[in-house]
């Protein structure tokens, strides 16, 4: 019987974070059209079949600065896809903040591609959350998101993006980070093949 409620618990916590189910404010006030929930599921390419480098620029950021791809050719980055009202980027907003600082001594760089806000509410959610790594706001142009339309394109929101030191799409996370170990372990490969 106790098997049978974790289960059910358990279902429940999967319904609330992978769906558009929510009691918060700030997300009640998205249309749900405006939001993809995403399946969870894990893609990780061996290095014989990634596509080209992804290539994107952009001074549309919520720190001023002008991001470049170039700019991270030699680093591992991992890249997040999210808007402030997303349930589950809510959720999984303190492990990438956690994530970033713990893995930025082993020269992993994290860059965030809001596709909804403006800079203010960008902005404040990094503020709220302790979000130290810049974010490019792509909702006029989604020209960020299409230099990611390739072999692993986002396929939702949240959807979490690891590309090697060569500037290709490594692995995607369909959805929030529910396992952080299980999110370590993705980082930590594309790192020790990235050192070979």
């Amino acid at each position: 019987m106790r098997r049978h409620h974790s289960l059910v618990g358990l279902l429940a916590v999967s319904l609330v974070l992978g769906g558009c189910v929510s009691n918060d404010p700030l997300a009640n006030q998205i249309p749900e059209d405006n939001y993809t929930s995403s399946d969870g599921s894990i893609t990780e390419l061996a290095v014989s079949n990634r596509d080209e480098p992804i290539s994107f620029e952009s001074s549309n950021t919520s720190d001023g600065s002008t991001i470049r791809s170039s700019d991270y050719v030699g680093s591992v980055l991992v890249v997040n896809f999210w808007f402030a009202a997303c349930p589950p980027c809510r959720f999984e907003a303190p492990d990438l903040a956690e994530l970033s600082e713990q893995f930025a001594e082993r020269g992993v760089q994290f860059l965030g591609i809001n596709v909804y806000d403006d800079v203010a509410v960008a902005n404040s959610f990094e503020r709220d959350f302790g979000i130290g790594y810049p974010s490019i706001l792509d909702v006029e142009t989604g020209e960020a998101r299409l230099a990611f339309a390739g072999e692993l394109p986002p396929n939702g929101v949240p959807t979490t993006i690891i590309i090697d030191r060569q500037g290709r799409v490594a692995s995607r996370l369909s959805g929030a980070i529910l396992d952080r170990a299980v999110f370590e372990e993705m980082i930590e490969s594309v790192l020790a093949e990235s050192a070979e």
